[in-house]
C-alpha cells in the first residue's frame, strides 16, 4: 500500500516569532515505524523569551509548560509508542495554532488509526486531514506538514473510492514533491515517491480507463522510475526501512532482474523486526523468496 506507514523557517527579526533550528532530521526507520522522525532541534519560543510559558487548563496542576518542553515530551511519548497519551497531550494545545504541535498531532493520529477499528479509523483519518489543513493554512513551507498530508490524502482517498483515489493521486504526488523541495535529503520522502510511482505503474486497465474518462489522462510513471526513488532512499540512509528493502526487491522483480531482487528480498527477510510492520515486511519478503 502506498504510504503504508507511514514529517523551518527561522524568523528572528521579531522577538515574538519562534526561532526553530532543525539539525539532522531524518526518518527513523532504523528504530521505529515508516514515518517516524528523529528530531534534534533547538527551539526558542516567544513565550519562553517572555517567561510566560503555555498554561495547562488543569484544576490539579496549573504548572506552566514551555513549547520546547511540550514538544520534547511529545517526541518522547512517540518514541515509546504511547500514541494515545501523545494524542491526549497535543489535543489540548491544538488551538494554539502552532505548526510544530499540529504536525505531531497528525502523526499521533496516523499511528492510532493503524490500530483502530474501521469506524474509528475513518473518524481519525478525517481528523488528521483537518489538522494538517489547518497547519498548511498557517505555514505552507513546512516539509513535515506536506509529508504527512500525502499520507492522509492516501487513506482518505481509499475511503472515498476509486475515483477519489485517482483524483487524489495527483495531490499526493504534489505534496511529496513539495516536501522534497523543503527537505531534499529525506530518505522516507524518496520512499514515498517510489511507492507513488510503483502504484501508478501497477494500475489496472480499468483504473486507467476510468482515469482517462474522468481526467483526460491518467497519472503516469514506470517501474524504472519507482526503482530510481527506492534506490535514492537507500543511498540517503542505508537499511533505514524494512519496506524500502522489500519494495526494491518487488520492483526488481517487475523489471525481471531476479538476482537483484533476491539480494534485497533477503535483506528484508533478515531485517530486525522491531514492530508489527517490520514483521509483515519480513514475512512478505520470505514468501516471495520461497516462490522464486
Amino acid at each position: 500500500m502506498l504510504l503504508r506507514r507511514l514529517y523551518r523557517v527561522t524568523n528572528s527579526s521579531r522577538i515574538l516569532q519562534r526561532a526553530v533550528q532543525y539539525k539532522n532530521t531524518y526518518p527513523a526507520r532504523k528504530t521505529g515505524d515508516s514515518m517516524q522522525i528523529i528530531r534534534k532541534i533547538t527551539i526558542m519560543s516567544p513565550f519562553t523569551v517572555m517567561g510566560i510559558g503555555i498554561v495547562k487548563n488543569n484544576d490539579e496542576d496549573k504548572a506552566q509548560v514551555t513549547t520546547e518542553e511540550l514538544l520534547t515530551k511529545a517526541d518522547t511519548l512517540f518514541d515509546r509508542g504511547d500514541y494515545r497519551s501523545l494524542y491526549d497531550l497535543l489535543s489540548r494545545y491544538k488551538d494554539n495554532k502552532d505548526v510544530e504541535i499540529l504536525w505531531r498531532l497528525s502523526r499521533a493520529i496516523y499511528k492510532m488509526f493503524e490500530m483502530a477499528s474501521d469506524i474509528e479509523a475513518r473518524k481519525l483519518t478525517y481528523e488528521g486531514y483537518d489538522v494538517l489543513r489547518t497547519a498548511l493554512d498557517i505555514q505552507e513551507d513546512h516539509y513535515a506538514v506536506h509529508k504527512w498530508m500525502s499520507a492522509f490524502l492516501h487513506y482518505k482517498s481509499l475511503l472515498e473510492g476509486t475515483k477519489a483515489q485517482i483524483k487524489e493521486s495527483y495531490n499526493i504526488k504534489k505534496h511529496i514533491l513539495r516536501a522534497l523541495e523543503l527537505k531534499p535529503d529525506d530518505a522516507m520522502l524518496f520512499y514515498q515517491l517510489g511507492c507513488w510511482c510503483y502504484e501508478v505503474s501497477n494500475l489496472t486497465w480499468y483504473q486507467r480507463k476510468l482515469a482517462s474518462f474522468i481526467f483526460g489522462e491518467p497519472p503516469t510513471s514506470s517501474f524504472e522510475e519507482a526503482l530510481m526513488y527506492y534506490e535514492k532512499a537507500e543511498k540517503a540512509d542505508p537499511n533505514f526501512y524494512s519496506r524500502n528493502l522489500l519494495m526494491l526487491g518487488k520492483t526488481y522483480l517487475k523489471l525481471n532482474r531476479k538476482e537483484d531482487a533476491k539480494k534485497y528480498l533477503k535483506k528484508a527477510a533478515e531485517f530486525p523486526a522491531r514492530d508489527d510492520e517490520d514483521q509483515k515486511a519480513r514475512q512478505e519478503a520470505q514468501k516471495i523468496l520461497n516462490s522464486m
